[in-house]
């Protein structure tokens, strides 16, 4: 969660609302594939007190999913589950790489907020130091002659 509190009476993608006869329905299959697709471990829904299956949303579109992966593409039961499972993988993986983007970006502000105070704290009259490279070029040095006077 983010930390905020939620309206338990507001509907979202995960909540459990629709019993197995509607799911179905709006799923397009038949109760009992749904039933065997819970067995599976498919598409797993929440659970009443009494045990009854409750469809989410985010269930209905699953199912859809798995129907059309199964019918459309060919891919048996097993290969779906896999599919399903390296999505969600994949979808878990994503978040915590924008949770880690986030703190990365986080820290790097605070750094540059300490390099801005550390410059902002140099003496104005101090000259920063270049070092010199040496070369191996040879200066002959003559003094002048001076001149006598006549």
């Amino acid at each position: 969660m983010d930390g905020r509190r939620r309206n338990p009476y507001e509907l979202t993608q995960d909540t459990p609302v629709y019993v197995i006869s509607v799911a179905a329905q709006l799923s397009g299959l038949h109760p009992q594939t749904l039933r065997q697709y819970d067995r599976l471990g498919l598409v797993s829904p929440d659970r009443t007190a009494g045990r009854g299956r409750r469809y989410s949303a985010r269930d209905i579109e699953l199912l859809r999913q798995v129907q059309q992966l199964s019918q459309t593409e060919g891919i048996n039961l097993a290969g779906i589950k896999r599919i399903i499972e390296l999505e969600n993988q994949v979808a878990a993986l994503q978040a915590r790489v924008a949770d880690l983007e986030g703190a990365l970006d986080g820290v790097a502000a605070t750094m540059r907020q300490r390099e801005a105070a550390v410059h902002a704290s140099y003496r104005r009259d101090l000259v920063p130091y270049q070092e010199v490279q040496q070369t191996s070029a040879l200066v002959v040095w003559r003094p002048k002659r001076q001149q006598q006077p006549d």
